[in-house]
């Protein structure tokens, strides 16, 4: 049987809890409000005065760079770090100078933090048995949080002795256990191969979904972001620079930034501006999408295969003329390097001094 099928077969249902052990500050809404947040390190400024809302239940990813100062900003959000500035609201309570172990919050690490000497159980019951909750209650509830992560039958097991996919799942059950408000996961997919992360990156937005938790994600992964997001806030040193759902975001990504972080672009230039509709400024970038550029015998504008790049069902297809490079990607047989074609494109994006001011054909 597959984790999979494991996991689709148990979905119990976690009640909801008030223990004031294990929930201290936890408030009807369960919705988190970054105001001014800000975070200065080495006299850099590496969270740089940003404001987010998550509404209850929604699934938020802090998509960027490495440096952009996304796993800084959760950090603080979840307590382990202080702010220099600014207010994290969870529910309707300010948790800005509470530590950790007083927020109605949950943190799955990037590197698991399992303890190897301990059971899958022991790991999962860790954080009830520091904050004395009740045997019984804590067993059953440690049991739920197996079931729903499909880990009951290595209940027993050591760390050591089961998948890096399956540790990461323990990490999970560890945090939901606690009835958390809100969920923060840092970087949570990056020590798994790539055909795993797919698996278990639905597996986390199913529990998300299925539990109603308010999660934010750090990500540098944009495939993951637009896979289980509700909405994305990109990350650029320090500050937000867009937040909005995954289609939007694809379709009109505000700045250069963001259309250079999100998908694959090729700015137009030369003999390829001929294929558009569009008349830019002499300062304007023209950028197109690979999937808006069609090779048709049928256009006036010439271009020369230089590179074909296989990507699984389709192919990613370099062409190039006057010295510009233009990508498209083609379903079927690709054209042979050195071919001649003639090119089409379609929508574009145009950008004046960074910004957005047109997306059109």
């Amino acid at each position: 049987m597959t984790d999979a099928t494991i996991l689709a077969e148990r979905e119990p249902r976690l009640p909801a809890r008030t223990d004031p052990a294990v929930r201290p500050d936890a408030t009807p809404d369960g919705g988190l409000t970054v105001r001014g947040l800000r975070k200065t390190l080495g006299g850099r400024d590496v969270v740089a005065g940003i404001d987010l809302d998550v509404a209850k239940g929604e699934l938020v990813s802090l998509l960027g760079p490495s440096g952009c100062g996304k796993t800084t900003t959760l950090r603080m959000v979840a307590g382990f770090l202080p702010a220099d500035g600014g207010v994290v609201t969870m529910g309707d309570r300010d948790v800005t100078t509470l530590g950790p172990e007083r927020r109605p919050s949950a943190m799955v690490f990037q590197n698991y933090a399992l303890w190897p000497h301990m059971t899958v159980t022991q790991n999962v019951a860790f954080p009830l048995r520091t904050r004395r909750v009740p045997r019984q209650q804590a067993t059953e509830r440690v049991r739920e949080a197996l079931e729903l992560v499909g880990l009951t039958h290595h209940a027993g097991s050591k760390p050591t002795a089961i998948s890096g996919g399956e540790q990461q799942r323990v990490a999970l059950a560890r945090a939901i256990v606690q009835e958390p408000d809100v969920l923060l996961l840092d970087e949570p997919l990056s020590n798994l191969d790539a055909k795993l992360r797919v698996s278990v990156r639905d597996e986390i937005r199913r529990i998300q979904q299925r539990l109603g938790i308010t999660t934010v994600i750090v990500t540098h992964d944009q495939d993951e972001a637009l896979s289980v997001s509700d909405r994305i806030a990109v990350m650029h040193d320090g500050r937000i620079e867009q937040i909005a759902a995954p289609a939007e975001l694809y379709a009109r990504p505000a700045t250069g930034f963001v259309a250079s972080f999100i998908g694959s672009t090729s700015v137009v230039a030369g003999r390829f501006l001929a294929a558009t509709s569009v008349v830019p400024r002499a300062d304007d970038a023209v950028l197109v999408r690979p999937e808006q550029v069609t090779l048709t015998d049928g256009s006036p504008v010439r271009a020369t295969v230089v590179r074909v790049l296989m990507r699984g069902h389709f192919a990613e297809v370099v062409l190039a003329a006057d010295g510009a490079e233009l990508r498209a990607f083609v379903t079927g047989v690709a054209p042979a390097v050195g071919t001649e074609t003639g090119v089409r494109i379609g929508d574009v994006l145009v950008y004046r001094d960074g910004v957005l001011v047109e997306a059109a054909r």
